[in-house]
């Protein structure tokens, strides 16, 4: 069973069939948004959905910046460690991927890449923070390792990060962008911004079983794939 209609819900369609799993991939698509309707929306949701899926277990999207000191005091992280609080107390079998910024193909105009890559070719000004740092995974590599997981009844009811083994500068990422379009970016450089500490350890046995490759091109190979030129 899969709830949702986004990126995420589409890549686990699979799982559509599923009478074991139910794959909660509704929630709020903008982490910039400050609104509390939406959050108690997919909160209230959740609860509907397990009522009636008790006897499944129930794999849950969070995010991976609960741990990054730049966001974790935002609402929508505030959320999600308030969804996965619910979850621990209430649900009996559950998996909850904590996920960074994954990359596909979707039109959602605030995920990193997206904006970025909107703003270069649309020649528009943004800010860059200079010291920031940012993940990002080709969403089919991420499906592999989540599949993966899954597949093989590993972190039962447990919290596990599904993330690039590197974390990139944010100037890096528009720098491959700009090389990428052959175009220079209209943005403005500030002094703002702090590393990722994102701890992939425990996946690395499913990263290397599966042959997952996070080289020095895979920015450049995720851009190539789902950014087309014209």
């Amino acid at each position: 069973m899969v709830v949702g209609n986004g990126l995420i819900a589409s890549q686990f369609y699979d799982y559509k069939r599923n009478d074991l799993v139910v794959i909660f991939a509704s929630g709020v698509s903008n982490s910039s948004n400050i609104a509390a309707e939406p959050f108690e929306r997919e909160l209230q949701l959740l609860k509907t959905v397990y009522e009636k899926n008790s006897d499944k277990k129930l794999v849950y999207f969070s995010t991976s910046s609960i741990s990054d000191t730049e966001s974790k005091n935002s609402k929508y992280v505030k959320h999600k460690l308030e969804m996965e609080n619910w979850i621990k107390q209430s649900v009996a079998l559950f998996t909850i991927f904590r996920l960074t910024n994954p990359v596909g193909k979707n039109k959602n105009p605030n995920t990193v890449l997206n904006f970025f890559v909107n703003q270069i070719v649309s020649k528009s000004s943004f800010v860059v923070w200079q010291n920031a740092f940012r993940n990002i995974m080709d969403i089919d590599d991420m499906y592999r390792i989540c599949h993966y997981i899954l597949n093989n009844n590993l972190f039962l009811n447990e919290v596990v990060v599904v993330a690039n083994t590197e974390s990139y500068p944010v100037k890096r990422i528009v720098n491959e962008i700009e090389n990428y379009f052959e175009t220079k970016g209209n943005y403005t450089l500030v002094d703002k911004g702090n590393d990722l500490h994102i701890d992939t350890a425990p996946i690395a046995p499913i990263i290397e079983k599966l042959s997952i490759q996070f080289d020095k091109d895979y920015l450049h190979k995720i851009l190539n794939k789902y950014f087309p030129k014209q």
